[in-house]
């Protein structure tokens, strides 16, 4: 009896773990909103950074051996009218850390955001620890605002005599709203005098981007976007909406383009994990697959020695060596789409990792129409 096409496609996405996203038979264009695809120039988050230190620790901060944890630590309690040593501060309750926080495009002064916090010396939890007075800076050096506060870390860490356990990450954590904004943004755009902007998209494709300028114009009923690059699509704005640019952005973000996306299989060798879109073309091809598994294993024997004699109990190493060669097999691919290269490879048992080598060899050969992309 002939198997089912629900039953056998079952049986082979089952034996072969692969993840496929956007996986069809059909290459239907992909329709998805503006939103998701690109943003307007000059919308964008900003990143601020610092060194901060971390004190009110259980001795599990830096180490005396980190003098800058302790010239850092020195130099704000002498700030505060201590007159302290390197040498008098000896406890590891304090640890160097740096600080980051992402800003939001529109950010204003008396804003807050959350910062992350991570340990740069051999800190090892930070774990009940509080960020002090930390200045952040952005990337032209300018002070945009301050953080401070108590951490949430999401992992411990604890080792007593040799045993040692250890959860998540103790080195990090983050201060919820621990970043008070304190300086405007300069540079942000002024959408009130705008009479057009460019919307970027965030994968450049000439396709998508004329589909992108097409879909505004009959959302407006009027010519107002065109595409001037792979990656941007000048959008004039119409003049009923000039000053009123959040009503106007709205709009052009609900609008959905149809992607045309290039066919490209994603393939991580660290996991045997592979990513392969619908629009995958494989030509005819034969693939043959062997393997030959080598084996060494060591056995650690006791040699006694004979009665009465002079000699010594000794332990003696002796290695084994086994081979197995997997009878190879050779397939024959038709061609069409990624299915059919599916239902190929499971019939010669290949896993994940070897799918990885395959299909480099079958790109090689001229029958994988697509680009890989290696992570």
């Amino acid at each position: 009896m002939r198997e089912s096409d629900g039953c056998r496609g079952g049986r082979l996405l089952r034996s072969l773990p692969l993840l496929f996203l956007g996986l069809f038979f059909a290459t239907d264009a992909l329709a998805a909103r503006a939103k998701d695809v690109g943003r307007f120039f000059g919308v964008r988050e900003n990143t601020l950074t610092g060194p901060g230190l971390v004190v009110g620790l259980r001795r599990t901060g830096d180490s005396s051996r980190n003098l800058a944890t302790l010239r850092s630590l020195v130099s704000r309690l002498q700030g505060q009218g201590l007159s302290l040593g390197i040498d008098d501060v000896t406890s590891r309750n304090a640890a160097m850390v740096m600080v980051r926080a992402t800003l939001p495009p529109d950010y204003r002064p008396g804003d807050r955001v959350d910062v992350t916090v991570a340990s740069t010396a051999d800190a090892s939890s930070l774990e009940g620890g509080i960020l002090v007075w930390t200045p952040m800076f952005d990337q032209g050096n300018q002070l945009v605002a301050v953080a401070e506060g108590p951490l949430i870390v999401g992992g411990f860490a604890a080792d007593a005599a040799g045993n040692a356990i250890r959860k998540n990450s103790p080195t990090a954590g983050i201060v919820p709203g621990g970043a008070l904004i304190e300086r405007e943004n300069h540079r942000a755009v002024d959408y009130a005098s705008l009479e057009a902007i460019d919307f970027v998209l965030d994968k450049p494709d000439f396709a998508t981007s004329d589909a992108l300028a097409t879909a505004v114009n009959e959302a407006f009923g009027s010519e107002i976007a065109a595409p001037l690059t792979a990656s941007t699509v000048r959008i004039q704005i119409p003049e009923e909406l000039r000053g009123r640019f959040p009503t106007f952005a709205s709009r052009v973000e609900a609008v959905e383009v149809e992607l045309d996306a290039p066919a490209r299989v994603v393939i991580s060798e660290r996991t045997g994990t592979v990513v392969m879109g619908g629009n995958v073309q494989i030509s005819p091809v034969a693939v043959a697959h062997g393997g030959l598994t080598v084996q060494v294993r060591r056995v650690n024997q006791l040699s006694q020695p004979a009665p009465l004699s002079l000699g010594t109990t000794a332990s003696v190493s002796n290695s084994q060596i086994e081979a197995e060669e997997k009878e190879g097999q050779l397939v024959l691919v038709e061609g069409a789409q990624i299915g059919d290269l599916v239902a190929a490879l499971n019939t010669m048992g290949v896993k994940p990792r070897d799918l990885v080598v395959i299909l480099q060899a079958i790109r090689e050969a001229g029958a994988l129409q697509a680009e890989i992309v290696a992570l």
